[in-house]
């Protein structure tokens, strides 16, 4: 591990958690939008992250071994719309959006859930952020010692 690995693994949380608050925002942001570009209610989307893999696999071949004790960071692995979550119907004839029973569709978007993971998100940027600071104190201390 080199001594600049710590570096690329916390820079890639926060890239990731940064991204997962843009998502989270969009989702609030949305939260009313009743009709989107092809006529449906919007529907909330959710990020799924996966371990960063840079090598190659003649690479992960010889270093099968140290695999196990190497960590690469964090990606995004996509970003889906959220279909197991029903959507809100409430009743108001007189939206425009409105079925013929009456009924409108509204995303299924909670905000107090879109909130919730907002904060998560945000604690893990801050535990990025502190993981990076810590590791940036280290390799300055270690570059004191070596005067």
């Amino acid at each position: 591990m080199g001594m600049f690995t710590s570096f690329d693994i916390n820079a890639s949380g926060l890239t990731a958690q940064r991204y997962r608050m843009d998502i989270i925002s969009e989702n609030v942001a949305n939260a009313n939008t009743t009709r989107t570009k092809d006529g449906t209610p919007y529907v909330r989307k959710v990020v799924t992250f996966a371990e960063k893999d840079k090598q190659t696999a003649f690479s992960r071949v010889l270093n099968k071994k140290m695999d196990n004790y190497s960590g690469t960071g964090v990606k995004v692995s996509g970003v889906y719309k959220d279909t197991d979550t029903p959507m809100n119907m409430v009743y108001d004839p007189s939206h425009p959006d409105a079925d013929e029973n009456g009924y409108v569709h509204y995303p299924n978007v909670n905000i107090i859930t879109e909130m919730t993971n907002l904060i998560d998100a945000s604690r893990s940027y801050e535990a990025n952020a502190t993981a990076f600071t810590a590791s940036k104190q280290i390799a300055l201390k270690g570059l004191d010692l070596g005067k």
